[in-house]
């Protein structure tokens, strides 16, 4: 499990700042990713060790944990530099704008990979149990959990691309996340149609419960 050119810079890049997605032609992610970095864009590509099995051999290969995307950061109003990059089909967008990926999805991925945890792709996941490591290298990352052949695993998803990944945990080693601990946090909370106001007060009456593992 590797990180091709992440974090990078190259050409006068300014680390920080906004995270993109580029869509890539299948299997060009990592000379997409060359090619970016060249030009001077950060570059965060997450790969995964995957054996797979010819007549004759096996072999290891690394794969995008991602198919078909690249994360990248940089001056984007060098979009043009992007755009014509070989084997780049366009950036995602959101309602016809250039759409920004969460920092913490960004800083996530990276927790998992940077700790050399097992890793792989997941069919992407939105709802279920929440919980958060509360212990090892991965303390204080969030995620749903599932339980496949098994094993439990912390799935962490990228919303925007609509994109999961799968790391290994020790299902000892979570905490399911409920409002009560969110308490020190802020509320947005819904006041009728068209209406929302904040109020940092709001407290909700939990009732603990049995973690649920969902089995895939």
């Amino acid at each position: 499990m590797t990180i091709l050119n992440g974090p990078l810079k190259k050409g006068g890049a300014v680390s920080g700042g906004v995270w993109y997605a580029a869509h890539t032609r299948h299997q060009h992610e990592k000379i997409v990713a060359q090619m970016l970095a060249n030009k001077g864009f950060e570059i965060f590509l997450p790969l995964y060790t995957e054996v797979r099995q010819w007549r004759d051999r096996r072999k290891r290969l690394e794969l995008p944990l991602f198919s078909c995307y690249v994360f990248l950061r940089g001056d984007v109003d060098r979009r043009l530099a992007i755009l014509t990059t070989p084997g780049v089909h366009g950036l995602v967008t959101s309602a016809g704008k250039l759409a920004a990926i969460p920092e913490e999805e960004i800083e996530a991925v990276r927790s998992v990979i940077e700790n050399r945890i097992k890793v792989e792709p997941h069919p992407f996941l939105k709802c279920g149990d929440l919980v958060r490591v509360k212990s090892g290298a991965l303390r204080g990352l969030e995620g749903f959990l599932v339980r496949k052949k098994g094993e439990t695993r912390l799935v962490i998803s990228v919303n925007l691309l609509e994109r999961s990944v799968a790391a290994e945990v020790d299902a000892s080693m979570v905490e399911k996340v409920t409002a009560a601990a969110r308490k020190d946090e802020e509320y947005i909370v819904s006041a009728g149609p068209g209406s929302q106001y904040r109020d940092r007060s709001c407290s909700v009456r939990v009732t603990p419960r049995p973690l649920q593992v969902v089995s895939v």
